[in-house]
């Protein structure tokens, strides 16, 4: 609610502050972040407080493939997406010292996501949730583009700036 003058459901907090509930509310963002072993990455905010089954569709539902093993920590809403979604689910439990199992399936690399995620927004002492899918992106860009020299970074930022996606297709051309 950063920037926004007329707030109605709650008190306004100056330059950040906390959120009056610990651990998940209704008075905060939730980002889904998820990976593949390919290196691909989605993080989008999508809603207040816990994240439910629905949400999770929403966001993940068009680029998950039938054929994927969802991998996760143990909250009830995943497992009711995996079987919303007919998809193979493996849970990780960290609270009882489970990192890695059948020594493939882990979290550790969301888990880090998250991390530096979290430290590279406390730069910028609050972010608006209007803007922040934009901010997801640019991070998602930085850290996918990382081990590229600092030139070609800048490069590829302004062509991916200036690509705009083309839906037509070769017999729609030829009609034109």
């Amino acid at each position: 609610m950063k920037g926004n003058r007329h707030i109605t459901h709650r008190k306004p907090r100056k330059r950040g502050g906390t959120a009056p509930q610990g651990g998940i509310s209704k008075s905060q963002v939730s980002i889904l972040v998820a990976m593949d072993r390919s290196g691909n990455i989605i993080s989008r905010k999508n809603g207040f407080g816990r994240t439910t089954a629905l949400e999770i569709e929403s966001v993940l539902g068009d680029y998950i493939e039938p054929s994927s093993i969802l991998c996760t920590d143990t909250a009830s809403n995943y497992k009711k997406f995996a079987s919303l979604k007919k998809l193979p689910h493996e849970t990780i439990n960290a609270n009882k010292g489970i990192y890695v199992k059948k020594h493939i399936y882990h979290i550790q690399h969301v888990n880090s996501y998250h991390n530096q995620l979290k430290r590279w927004l406390d730069r910028f002492q609050g972010v608006s949730t209007r803007w922040l899918d934009n901010y997801l992106y640019w991070f998602r860009f930085l850290q996918l583009n990382k081990k590229l020299p600092y030139e070609e970074q800048i490069t590829s930022l302004l062509l991916g700036c200036c690509r705009k996606s083309n839906h037509f297709t070769v017999g729609e051309l030829k009609v034109a």
